[in-house]
Parts: C-alpha cells; structure tokens; sequence
C-alpha cells in the first residue's frame, strides 16, 4: 500500500512538474522579444541622446501587437534615465521646442553621457490542473545603458566627463 502511495505522488509531482515546463516554453521567447526591443531602442536613443515621442509609440505599439503581450498591453512600461538621475518617458519629436530651454531642462545631455533604457511587463504564467487554472502574474524587465552619441551645439561641449 504505501509503494502505490508514493508511486501516486510520484506521478502528481511529474506532471505537475511538466505543466509548469510546458507553461515557462512560451516565457523564453517573450523575455528575448523584451530584450531585442530594448536593445533597438537603445541604439535609438543613443542617436538622439534622449526618447523621442514617435520612437517611444512605435516601441510601445509594435509590443502591443505581439500576441504573447496582448493580454496585458496595458502594463508595459518603457522608462529612460538619464546620467544625472531624472526619469522619463519620451519627449516631443520637434528638437527646435527645446532650444530656449536651461540646460537642465533639456530632455537632452552632452555626447558621453550614460542613458539607461528600461522595458517593463507583464508575463501570464498560466498552469492547468485537473480543470483548474493557476494563474500568476510575473513583472519583467531588461535594462540596457547605452552612452548618448549625438553633439548638440546648445549645450556646452565640457560638460562630458
């Protein structure tokens, strides 16, 4: 009696092992399509030194669009930061707006200056057992720093470091 018990517990543990497996297949190729948008995205916002907005939508729709983050589409978050500590989502594509600003308020920094680019999400763990579903929410995200390339004559040129 208590070999068939262990056989039987045995068997619950493996397939419940193998659900879960089966549930994480799917996980490796959304992590990866987070980590490719990062990274165009922060070869886009090396050129420029900072979001701009048509990046920052075209990023966020093109995610969107992608069946595997369909479900939450609302909960993708893309955030950049500068060096000097400010956080941001994107700005206005029109650079000239800009040019009467301070320095400081520029979405912009010298040539030099570190970016970091940050893609956050949601990803549906899901798990079904005996007709039930077990659902679990994973929040994911892939950080790229990136070093802004564009010079801006508006800002002073020794301010890299």
């Amino acid at each position: 009696m208590r070999g068939i018990a262990k056989a039987t517990l045995i068997s619950i543990i493996v397939a419940v092992a193998l659900f879960v497996f089966t549930s994480f297949i799917y996980f490796f190729p959304w992590y990866t399509t987070l980590i490719v948008e990062t990274f165009n995205l922060s070869q886009i916002v090396a050129g420029d030194n900072y979001l701009k907005d048509s990046y920052y939508h075209d990023t966020l729709s093109r995610l969107q669009d992608k069946p595997i983050f369909k479900e939450y589409s609302d909960e993708i978050r893309i955030t950049i930061r500068r060096e000097d500590g400010k956080e941001y989502n994107y700005y206005d594509d029109d650079e000239t707006l800009f040019e009467t600003s301070m320095d400081q308020d520029k979405p912009y920094q010298q040539r030099g200056h570190t970016i970091e680019v940050t893609i956050r999400a949601v990803y549906p763990l899901r798990v079904k057992i005996w007709g039930k579903t077990i659902t679990k929410e994973l929040d994911r995200h892939f950080t790229m720093k990136t070093v802004g390339l564009k010079h801006y004559k508006d800002l002073d040129y020794y301010t890299i470091k």
